[in-house]
């Protein structure tokens, strides 16, 4: 880790890079955080709650919809189908321009339901405990049509017939693909691969609160990711001016991505409140959560890799198919992000991907943790491993030897990404040497000449991804702050981030406190109120310290200029030869620190605050190696993590201990989909994991203590010199656990094991080697 400077201006010790506790946990280890269904607000007194009766089958047409029965059960107050609401407009796919514009999405569903778990009709009632049993009452009737499913579903089944094919779109051209790529390697390699669909299952599952005031303005409360984005998918969902909502984010309990803006049940929980003119509450259950949340990954990659037996990678091609799901959300833009960075931190020099995004009866895809980076990562480090075993090398001198030399000025790649800086190498060795590589590998050696039945396998992922990017609009990465000095000694920051979890309350306080020399529990900070703070980027893609942390520290010390002119009257003194001194947070002439005057003194006559924005020249590309230790057992398949050792190379550190947190919740989740998680559907498109019971993920007691080593190469987008570190974790961790499951069983044959890779199937594929060789 790169320190800050220890002292940060004459003999006053910095606050920056140190282990600063965060000022956010003891509400949440003592009275708890108030979520969006604890809010207690007058406004919503008198509130009804709404129930969404959802599809129980993947594909059909409706045929009638009769809610007389409910609207008749004690404590309903109303029932509404999507023809109560087909004035509102319907939802367009994500990134129109690419995809068929045909495949569009009703609030709630009129013509035909697309997979289980969509809203077809909503119940209110008086009170909570009257809603599930109401929703029985409502009578559905569905003509069923074959379901749509897998990554090659024919048109035989439309799930939009206007559109003619369940293809959405593509990103690339399938026919520039050059058919002599590979001419001259010596050895090429070419595999499928499922990087399978996942389920964001955060501990808090969506809600929403809604009433109408007097003035024809919405409030609503709802979980999410940044509130100004939430506000503005509202204004689209029910054809208003911005000016008529404001958005509330309460504590949020989880996100992962699945949560950025308004999904339909938020706008229809808001017209049910102003169709019923009193206040409305909506919280899912966790299996609503499950089948109707929106998803991730989901991608089938076709991963062809070739070069010099000498271990040379010469090209690459990645072809990619994208399950959207029923409706081309964002996930139908994933690809685009997993193209970008194809080649990873490598020098390839030829390399092509291309992608199609298709539509299935299952539930639509978003963003997920990393959202499009993971998935190119896991497709590059599988390629490079198995192109390794081709050619009989060890698969980290092939990475060594393919890696980007180290640049500190921007790198250009052959997919557009500008990589600000790197050194791949350096991060490659630190985590190796931290592994004891060489060791592993010995040990390795011992265990298979003795023919153990527990064989140890090494696997290593290199990686880069992209952090703080734009907003796709030509619009560069920016983000605004406010920051104010008050009479009391106190400070208020507002931002434009969105925080749940990753510590900003402590980050922010910590930058402003360096600054104005105001101690961090003094300081506030609030977010998420878009009447307070209209604009804002919210807190997704790994950008909120290198965008929102810059604009605070911006704010500060543009509040210090402005306090400098106000001291130097008071003082009758030029503002040239006044010092700040922050160890009084103080105002002095230099020379003669009695004639001083505090800040707080500064802000009694009026108020003493800077709104400002930060702007970065682009995104910045966080870097890093991960290696896993597994064992296997070769006669029942069960593979065991034994370590997970990493280096996260995110710039300099602002607070250790706030990054390793992110960095051991990133490498659980990562190190969880390799093992474990997975959504399932039966043939006819009927969700298989639709709880905790059957949808299992990583606890405290299956992993091991994680091994964090420490490396920074600032950037030079930001004065901080920090890049994002929130998704890390999940991009790194996925292929090298992958990766050390299937190297503790090649030598008895095995290539590949398609996550996750669990005990089944690496008995399987056991199994499939040992009759092959048999064969053979």
């Amino acid at each position: 880790m790169l320190a800050w400077p220890e002292l940060a201006r004459g003999d006053q010790l910095s606050i920056l890079g140190t282990r600063v506790l965060r000022t956010e946990d003891p509400k949440f280890l003592t009275t708890g955080g108030v979520y969006t269904e604890d809010v207690v607000d007058e406004r919503l007194a008198r509130a009804c709650h709404v129930f969404f009766v959802r599809s129980p089958v993947a594909h059909a047409r409706i045929t009638g919809i009769d809610a007389s029965a409910a609207t008749e059960a004690p404590g309903v107050i109303a029932a509404f189908t999507g023809a109560d609401l087909a004035d509102l407009p319907v939802i367009p796919p994500s990134a129109a321009g690419a995809m068929n514009t045909e495949m569009t999405q009703r609030l709630l569903a009129t013509d035909k339901v697309r997979y289980v778990g969509e809203p077809v009709a909503v119940v209110v009632t008086e009170h909570g405990y009257r809603g599930e049993d109401a929703l029985e009452l409502v009578a559905v009737d569905y003509d069923p049509l074959p379901a749509v499913l897998g990554f090659e579903p024919d048109d035989s089944s439309l799930l939009f017939e206007a559109a003619g094919t369940n293809v959405a779109g593509y990103w690339g051209d399938r026919s520039a693909l050059k058919p002599d790529l590979f001419d001259g390697c010596e050895a090429v390699v070419s595999h499928t691969i499922v990087n399978q669909r996942v389920a964001p299952a955060p501990m808090e599952t969506r809600a929403a609160a809604a009433v109408w005031g007097e003035d024809g303005r919405l409030t609503t409360w709802i979980p999410n990711q940044g509130a100004q984005g939430t506000r503005d998918d509202l204004v689209k969902l029910l054809s208003l001016e911005p000016g008529q909502v404001r958005v509330i984010t309460p504590d949020v309990g989880g996100a992962f991505g699945a949560k950025f803006g308004a999904d339909p049940e938020h706008a229809v929980v808001a017209w049910v409140a102003r169709r019923l003119g009193r206040p409305a509450r909506w919280t899912e259950t966790r299996y609503e959560n499950m089948i109707g949340m929106t998803h991730g990954r989901a991608q089938q990659q076709t991963v062809t890799i070739g070069g010099s037996r000498d271990g040379d990678i010469q090209a690459y091609r990645l072809e990619i198919v994208q399950d959207a799901g029923a409706y081309p959300k964002i996930g139908a833009v994933l690809p685009m992000l997993t193209i970008l960075m194809t080649t990873g931190p490598y020098d390839i020099p030829n390399a092509e991907a291309v992608a199609r995004v298709i539509v299935t009866s299952t539930t639509p895809i978003a963003a997920y943790r990393g959202a499009g980076r993971p998935e190119a990562t896991a497709a590059i480090e599988r390629a490079i491993d198995l192109f390794a075993t081709e050619i009989g090398a060890d698969p980290a001198d092939v990475r060594r030897k393919n890696l980007l030399p180290r640049f500190t000025e921007p790198h250009r790649t052959k997919f557009g990404a500008l990589y600000d800086t790197g050194d791949y190498v350096a991060a490659l060795d630190k985590a190796l040497d931290a592994a004891g590589y060489a060791d592993l590998r010995k040990e390795q050696a011992a265990r298979r000449a003795r023919g153990d039945v527990r064989q140890l396998g090494i696997g290593v992922s290199s990686y880069v991804e992209i952090t703080g990017m734009g907003d796709g609009e030509g619009t560069g990465p920016s983000e605004n702050a406010t920051v104010e000095v008050h009479p009391d000694g106190t400070a208020t920051i507002l931002t434009g981030t969105s925080p749940h979890g990753q510590g900003h309350a402590t980050a922010w306080a910590m930058l402003a406190s360096e600054e104005l020399g105001i101690p961090v529990d003094k300081i506030t900070l609030q977010w998420g109120d878009t009447d307070l703070i209209p604009e804002g980027g919210g807190t997704g893609g790994s950008r909120s310290l290198q965008q929102g942390g810059a604009a605070v520290q911006q704010a500060s010390k543009e509040l210090i200029e402005i306090a400098r002119e106000r001291a130097a009257a008071e003082l009758e003194a030029n503002p040239a030869d006044l010092v700040f001194d922050t160890s009084r947070s103080a105002f002095a002439v230099a020379g003669d620190p009695e004639a001083s005057v505090p800040l707080t003194r500064l802000a009694e006559s009026e108020r003493l605050l800077v709104r400002t924005v930060f702007s970065a020249p682009g995104a910045t590309f966080p870097f890093g190696t991960h290696v896993a230790v597994a064992e296997v057992d070769t006669e029942t398949g069960k593979a065991t993590l034994r370590r997970v050792i990493t280096v996260d190379d995110a710039g300099i550190v602002l607070n250790p201990l706030l990054a390793e947190g992110q960095r051991h919740g990133g490498i659980a989740q990562g190190a969880a989909q390799a093992l474990l998680e997975e959504v399932l559907y039966d043939a006819d498109g009927n969700p298989l994991t639709t709880s905790l019971a059957d949808y299992p993920f990583l606890s405290a007691t299956e992993v091991p203590s994680f091994e964090l080593a420490d490396m920074a190469t600032p950037t030079t987008y930001n004065p901080l010199g920090a890049k994002g570190i929130g998704e890390a974790g999940s991009i790194g961790a996925t292929p090298a656990v992958q990766n050390a499951i299937v190297d503790a069983v090649s030598h008895l044959g095995v290539r590949h094991i398609d996550m996750p890779v669990t005990s089944r199937r690496v008995w399987a594929a056991l199994r499939a080697a040992q009759q092959g060789s048999e064969h053979q």
